[in-house]
């Protein structure tokens, strides 16, 4: 329709115009216009009518004229020219500013008649904490962040405080640094600012007479150099927040600021708690931060205590279990070591049921994925409101109870989650994971980075040192723990051999450590005698049998159907069979072809659960030869569990297995990591495994592990565990050791990574140090004593009279130090002599020597004896002294040691003589004179003459002799004896000791030229030196010790940050730069990814390419097959590889120990063709023939790589990489598919 254009009303026209009325489409005509005033339609709309077409020039001009975004790249100058003309775009300069508004720091509150409630007034009242956010404090005061960041956080927050480090006390704030300096806001305030001509005028001005009403801007104003302030507070010296401590705003009476409540927010909480326990226990007592729980005493008032718990079991609960519900119910931090079913999940339940009733939340952190689904399923059963969180899973995030591995709750931890907000406890399950040497970083990490509303609970297996790691814990949360650890097992387990191969002899099993807990010999060599007759026979026959470790297949099989038999025949079953090899495993399930150990009912519920558990499979992936032929098996009621195994097999095996219809598992060592599926019988087909780097027997823990899955408990009277003895019976020390040995202790696996160094270093209130010193590794440093030592000993060095250094005692501390030198070095020289082949040559029998120690002072002895123990080796010999000090009993020589007299000593009365035993440092020197003596005699006559009877007999001939020999010696040369020169007469070439000796020499000579030796109160003087010195010497120590220069891993550290600067990671200040943020993302491997993201080596990779690439960070095992790959891929590959020898060299050269070879080998491609076939659609039927590596660690790879790919799309976000963001993204659709990601059973 053509738009019809109206000519301007003339005057013959009808004065008439229209007005429309409302929004209804009235219209009224108006016939009296107002002169002057147009015509067209008006309206009493706010804006007028609506524009019935759009004037097109204008949009298109706005949009591609106007709009820099559309100018050409390319020539731009012309283009430039002509956008000036069309657009006419006015500046606004303010737009280019923007600025939140700052924070209200008051608000209104009501005064209100306190009898009827009605309103009186408003007043004002001041907000603390208003300006805190996620992105500068660690306060839990802080303002809450978006609702997308709650659940993970973010990695440009601050985490919350760290429960236990320490907040700035008000006396370390009023300590000022040497960068601060006291204002006085009179009269040192700046007139002007730098770059301007003219300044401010602070001078007093008349002030107006105010308005009685009170102004809320004058208010306003008043606070301004408040908040104005807030950012400058931050102390230098101590780098922590400001914000942890309340801003005290500026007033002139204490009374307005309430300060008397403000006061207890500053008594940190520990104190308080330190004053409660002062008054309940002795100061000895409160050193202890974990305290034992005797669970020998029965809880008779438990429910006296408890009328109404949060949670009630269908049975009655354990002493042990009744004291830790106690605990929990204190709301305190429990440490349960226990056996395997002997019931710690009954704590955890309690906590979980607990924080339902006060509506808050807790988090159950397990080390293995598959054992969190377990948790998942049951105590979604129990409780309903749970929720997972793994690398691939989230379910119901907002649950009260969150599932996780330990890895995702430490990054909602240095992200700053929200959720630590509602949190009450944190469960961790398997604590004796913590000796995992790749991850038990982790959980101390976690551990440490807890806030301090969080109480802990650790659920462990029995192991030795729970008070000693409890105890750590405790000091650096400052709150008690309380151990509460069991021996006592529900099923007591009884441990046989079983030497049976055949029909004949499947009776031979011998009881070798009974219920109660008694090794039997008898038993033992039993079983010996079983073995022993048969091979006898066989080596009548046949010849003796080569005694290798190994069996063939065939006898595996025989033993192993001869053993089944005899099971099923006593009713054993179900039986776990542990085999350290997953080959082996499997070889052993097949090999029972002939065995059937199902009935027709049971074989039908194992068709059907196992047909509808993989209903969610595609077609093709149910034919997988695997699970055919697991289902072969199954169906007789054997099966197999091991990493090789595709979850969801696994899951439906352990499913039909904790309903009793598997009979016979073969399982590696993780079926025992905290799945809880107890049997009948548990056997061992060996005693040694495999770790890694070569075979061993088994240690204590991990048998007590695994053999803690026999017995059932409410079903088994006890447990049956068996060893089989394949080829001979094993050690009987080494059977001893393993089933009642200690199991291992818990041990620090604490290691710094990058990406720990980069979280901490992004928030300046937390230091890598603090971290290190918190951790298990250093938890010999009783910092606390240590402290307390260090304020004795500098009120004792403030407490001794002054030194008197003037005059003649000028050079009195250089001769102090001089001496104590020369005292180190002839030490070391005497340890280098006595520790020589010559040394200890010269020290034979007849030997002169100097004996100086508590009883003797440059005494002359001679050596009668030398004893054969070379580690603490002493000499007998005999020592001449002064009448009546035989026994060294009278006073020890109070002749001057620092007088470096060589003088010997002359008795001053008659000579008498002592036989004595002395340390290799008792001799000071080693004389060139040697004496004929009679060792025996001497020795003989001394020892007679100490009996009382007779004590008075004179010394035999031949002491005497050697006593006059000596003596004539001490004369014939009072002023020192020569002694035998280490370098030249026992011929030590050595550096040290050529060194030492000409220091030793010199420094003699040196003593000569002081002056201070001849003042008359030298002697005075010089003790009071040595007192003081010694104090001195023990503070530098102590300081040292608790000083971060004594961690053990702060030369790592700076290795560690050095590499990071040298890749520009961080600055030379520290502080974390993009490259860093980038790393923050990324949790393993991150150098690596981080240095490829920038070097845009995933760039021109399509998506299936860029995963098969980075297959390489999750893939860790070595491969036979060689994958065939495109030539593109090969490049990338190469790429990497020298990015990865890059980073290795930069790491040696920076001085880390791990050489460029260890660092690029660490990376493995073997699954580069299967996941690049995986990613552009391939079957997996046909994947699992690409590869040797088994199906079960295939998925596991791949799961894993999604992970990897999710953060490098994160990280690909922070550099503003949108395509490469996207291509993770596509790459990540295109391997989630299929088996590989079926949903676990157990959360569906």
């Amino acid at each position: 329709m053509e738009r019809i254009n109206v000519p301007p009303a003339g005057p013959s026209d009808l004065p008439l115009s229209l007005l429309e009325v409302g929004c209804s489409g009235r219209f009224e005509l108006i016939t009296h216009p107002v002169p002057g005033q147009p015509l067209p339609p008006q309206s009493t709309l706010p804006h007028g009518l609506p524009p019935t077409s759009l004037n097109l020039e204008t949009e298109v001009e706005k949009q591609f004229l106007r709009d820099p975004a559309w100018l050409p790249i390319h020539d731009t100058d012309f283009a430039f020219q002509k956008f000036p003309k069309v657009s006419h775009r006015e500046c606004n300069v303010d737009s280019l500013l923007s600025c939140t508004p700052s924070p209200l720091h008051s608000g209104l509150s009501v005064v209100r008649d306190p009898t009827s409630g009605m309103l009186l007034d408003f007043t004002e009242v001041l907000l603390e904490n208003t300006c805190l956010s996620a992105k500068n404090s660690l306060s839990l005061q802080r303002q809450p962040g978006p609702p997308s960041e709650s659940l993970r956080g973010s990695n440009t927050n601050y985490p919350f405080l760290p429960g236990g480090m320490e907040v700035l006390t008000l006396d370390q704030i009023k300590k000022k640094s040497e960068l601060e300096e006291e204002i006085d806001f009179e009269k040192d305030l700046f007139r002007l600012a730098p770059g301007l001509k003219s300044g401010m005028d602070f001078t007093d001005k008349e002030a107006k007479i105010a308005k009685p009403e009170v102004n809320l801007m004058s208010l306003l104003s008043t606070f301004n150099d408040i908040t104005d302030l807030q950012p400058e507070t931050e102390e230098k010296d101590d780098g922590r927040r400001s914000d942890e401590v309340p801003v005290m705003p500026r007033t002139n009476s204490l009374e307005d600021l309430g300060i008397k409540e403000a006061a207890p927010s500053f008594i940190s909480p520990e104190k308080v708690k330190d004053e409660k326990s002062k008054t309940k226990e002795n100061p000895e007592a409160q050193k202890k931060w974990a305290i034992p729980v005797n669970i020998s005493s029965p809880c008779d008032d438990f429910y006296k205590r408890i009328p109404n718990p949060a949670f009630k079991w269908p049975f009655e609960l354990d002493v042990f279990q009744k004291h830790a519900v106690l605990r929990l119910e204190a709301h305190d931090s429990v440490f349960v070591a226990a056996h395997t079913s002997a019931g710690k999940t009954v704590v955890a339940e309690y906590a979980i049921a607990l924080s339902q009733k006060h509506m808050t939340r807790t988090i159950y952190t397990s080390p293995i994925k598959a054992l969190s689904n377990q948790k998942f399923r049951d105590f979604k059963n129990t409780f309903g409101d749970v929720g997972l969180l793994t690398g691939d899973v989230q379910i119901s995030p907002e649950s009260s109870c969150l599932i996780m591995t330990t890895e995702i709750l430490r990054s909602m931890l240095y992200n700053g989650s929200e959720v630590i907000r509602d949190l009450e406890w944190v469960i961790f399950d398997e604590v004796h994971y913590i000796n995992d040497a790749e991850r038990g970083v982790v959980w101390e990490e976690v551990l440490i980075m807890l806030p301090d509303h969080v109480s802990i609970i650790l659920l462990s297996a029995t192991v030795p040192n729970a008070m000693e790691f409890s105890e750590w814990i405790g000091r650096i949360k400052k709150r008690h723990i309380y151990v509460i650890s069991t021996v006592k097992r529900p099923v007591p387990l009884e441990h046989h051999l079983y030497t049976g191969n055949s029909t004949k002899t499947q009776k031979e099993m011998f009881l070798l450590l009974d219920a109660a807990g008694n090794f039997l010999t008898k038993g033992y060599y039993a079983a010996v005698e079983a073995k022993k007759e048969r091979t006898s026979k066989h080596a009548q026959s046949f010849g003796t049998k080569n005694t290798s470790q190994n069996t063939s297949a065939s006898q595996d099989r025989s033993v192993w159907l001869t053993l089944l038999h005899y099971l099923s025949q006593r009713q054993q079953t179900p039986v776990v069979a542990f085999t350290f090899s997953r080959t082996r495993c499997d070889d052993n399930a097949r090999s029972l072809d002939s065995m059937d150990m199902t009935t027709s009912i049971e074989k039908a519920e194992i068709h059907s659960f196992f047909q509808k558990s993989l209903s969610r499979l595609r077609g093709g992936d149910r034919q997988l030869p695997q699970i055919l032929l697991m289902r072969n098996l199954l169906k007789r009621g054997i099966a197999v569990h091991h990493s090789g195994i595709l979850p969801i097999l696994k899951e439906v095996i352990e499913m039909l297995f904790s309903r009793g219809l598997v009979k016979v598992l073969f399982a590696t060592e993780t079926f025992a990591m905290g799945v809880n599926m107890p049997a009948r019988t548990v056997v061992f087909d060996s005693i040694r495994k495999h770790d890694g780097t070569g075979f061993r027997n088994l240690l204590p823990g991990e048998y007590i592990q695994m053999a803690g899955r026999a017995g059932r408990r409410g079903l088994d009277a006890t447990g049956t565990v068996i060893i089989l003895c394949k080829t001979g019976v094993h050690e009987m020390a080494d059977l001893h050791v393993m089933m009642l040995g200690k199991p291992t202790i818990l041990q620090s696996q604490f290691r710094l990574t990058y990406t720990m160094i980069l979280n901490l270093l992004r928030v300046e209130a937390l230091h890598v140090t603090d971290m290190m010193r918190r951790s298990f590794s250093e938890n010999h440093r009783d910092t606390q004593a240590q402290e307390k030592r260090i304020s004795q000993l500098k009120e004792t060095l403030s407490s001794l009279p002054p030194l008197d250094t003037d005059g003649q005692l000028g050079d009195l501390m250089s001769y102090y130090h001089t001496v104590t030198e020369l005292q180190t070095t002839t030490d070391a020289l005497q340890r280098a002599i006595l520790e020589s082949v010559n040394g200890l040559k010269a020290l034979s029998v007849g030997r002169v020597v100097l004996v100086n120690n508590k009883h003797h002072l440059n005494a002359l002895g001679v050596i009668l004896q030398v004893s054969n123990d070379s580690v603490n080796r002493t000499f007998t010999a005999l020592i001449i002294c002064d009448k009546g000090n035989e026994e060294g009993a009278g006073k020890s020589h109070t002749a001057l040691p620092h007088l470096y007299n060589t003088a010997l000593f002359i008795p001053e009365g008659p000579c008498s003589h002592t036989v004595q035993k002395l340390k290799l440092l008792d001799i000071s020197a080693i004389t060139v004179k040697t004496l004929k003596v009679i060792p025996d005699r001497i020795i003989d006559n001394y020892n007679k003459r100490q009996q009382p009877r007779f004590k008075h007999d004179p010394p035999g001939q031949a002491i005497s002799t050697a006593t006059q020999e000596l003596l004539r010696l001490a004369e014939a040369n009072p002023g020192g004896i020569a002694t035998l020169d280490p370098v030249n007469d026992l011929q030590l070439k050595s550096v040290d000791v050529v060194e030492d000796s000409m220091r030793r020499r010199m420094l003699l000579e040196s003593l000569r030229d002081f002056r201070c030796i001849h003042s008359p109160t030298f002697a005075e003087q010089f003790a009071r030196v040595k007192e003081r010195m010694s104090v001195q010497e023990e503070l530098d120590r102590l300081l040292f010790l608790v000083s971060d220069q004594s961690l053990s891993l702060l030369p790592e550290y700076h290795q560690r940050i050095k590499v990071l600067q040298s890749l520009q990671y961080i600055d030379s200040g520290g502080a974390v730069q993009l490259k860093g943020r980038v790393a923050c993302q990324i949790s393993s491997h991150e150098l690596l990814l981080t240095e490829l993201l920038f070097e845009n080596v995933l760039s021109p990779l399509a998506p299936e390419e860029s995963a098969a690439l980075l297959s390489c960070l999750v893939f860790a095992q070595n491969t036979q097959v060689e994958p065939h790959i495109t030539s593109t891929l090969q490049e990338s590959i190469d790429k990497v590889l020298s990015v990865a020898k890059r980073i290795g060299e930069l790491q040696r050269d920076c001085g880390i120990s791990q050489t460029a070879e260890e660092f690029v080998g660490q990376f493995k491609f073997g699954l580069t063709e299967v996941v690049y076939c995986w990613a552009r659609g391939m079957p997996f039927a046909e994947i699992a023939f690409l590869t040797d590596v088994q199906e079960g660690t295939v998925v596991r790879c791949i799961q894993r790589l999604d992970e990897v790919l999710k953060e490098v799309r994160q990280a690909a976000r922070i550099v503003g990489d949108s395509v490469l963001g996207s291509k993770m993204e596509k790459a990540s659709l295109a391997i989630r598919r299929d088996i590989v990601f079926t949903a676990s059973l157990y959360t569906h």
